[in-house]
């Protein structure tokens, strides 16, 4: 009796002080009132269920600058230049001007032979009939629409699908991001910008494609990156991929018959066209929805956002003057 009574005193004097030390609520002493077994071991309990989450609620503000936008803009233009193709083979009309066309199943749509034009495509006939880029005829018969139908068309098939497939995957990106009103205006002005510049130095040759419009798009998202810099986390990380892609893409350009002074003019087109649509609001200015009466207010803008805004401002406008004066000068 002596060594089992000494067991629960002990036992008895453990709870006291176990309790005495306030255990989180998930432990539980449980004492075996069996004979013989005075033992003092943890009981499993189950968990409390877990708080429920609160309902985050976002200022208006902030929906409004990270709302995501549905990419129809780049969609359409993914269309309208397969359509431009389309109708430019159905212009070329290979059976009527050759009896050697690539395809000849496909009838009035075969292609030019592989000597005349190795990208699967019309010819350059058909391709300046439907507005490719002439410098004589921009100068001396003053049709600078050509500047802009150029960027609608392209050579082959190969050329269609390269230019198309970029223009998916870096298009959506930024129209999600920026909404199709500036993406849209930043491509046509980049393409505009690429037309220039090709005027200026390719004028015995025709040159089309929608190259210098996707360059535009890729110097839209360097400057992006650099006007943005504080909202990015892994920023040198995104700057090296950035530049990787772009000097992968120029580099393409050394490849014979590649118009890479499109693809430049376009790129720096881009470039400073990015710091003047593609700005986003610092973070401070965002967050401030979440803030308390009487915080005090932060700037929209970052004084070297609004540099580079009005540096890149002016650097467009005399820029495209200057390129417009050289590239219409018959005396050049």
């Amino acid at each position: 009796m002596y060594p089992r009574c000494l067991a629960g005193l002990r036992a008895r004097l453990l709870i006291q002080a176990l309790m005495a030390r306030k255990l989180p609520p998930k432990v539980q002493i449980s004492v075996n009132s069996r004979r013989g077994d005075n033992t003092i071991r943890p009981a499993d309990v189950e968990a409390p269920p877990p708080p429920a989450k609160r309902p985050v609620l976002m200022h208006p503000e902030l929906k409004q600058h990270f709302k995501k936008w549905f990419p129809w803009l780049t969609i359409s233009f993914v269309v309208a230049n397969i359509v431009m193709f389309v109708v430019t083979m159905y212009v070329d009309d290979c059976p009527k001007n050759s009896d050697s066309c690539v395809a000849g199943f496909l009838g009035r749509f075969s292609f030019q032979p592989f000597k005349q034009n190795p990208l699967l495509g019309p010819s350059a006939t058909a391709l300046e009939k439907m507005g490719a880029l002439d410098v004589s005829k921009v100068v001396h018969r003053h049709q600078g629409w050509r500047l802009i139908s150029c960027i609608w068309l392209h050579a082959g098939v190969f050329h269609l699908l390269a230019n198309m497939l970029s223009l998916v995957i870096i298009g959506i990106l930024l129209e999600q991001e920026f909404g199709f009103a500036r993406i849209g205006l930043l491509y046509l002005i980049a393409g505009f910008g690429g037309s220039l510049l090709s005027a200026l130095f390719i004028r015995s040759n025709i040159s089309v494609g929608a190259s210098g419009a996707l360059f535009g798009l890729l110097g839209a998202m360097l400057s992006e990156l650099i006007t943005n810099w504080a909202s990015y986390v892994n920023k040198v990380a995104a700057l090296l991929t950035l530049v990787i892609i772009v000097v992968i893409n120029l580099a393409v350009g050394i490849l014979p018959h590649v118009d890479n002074f499109a693809h430049i003019g376009g790129f720096l087109s881009g470039f400073l066209l990015g710091f003047v649509l593609l700005i986003r609001p610092q973070f401070g200015w965002v967050s401030q929805g979440y803030a308390r009466p009487g915080y005090s207010t932060k700037p929209k803008f970052k004084i070297y956002q609004r540099i580079l805004w009005i540096i890149s401002l002016i650097l467009l406008i005399v820029g495209r003057e200057l390129n417009v004066i050289l590239a219409v000068e018959p005396n050049w």
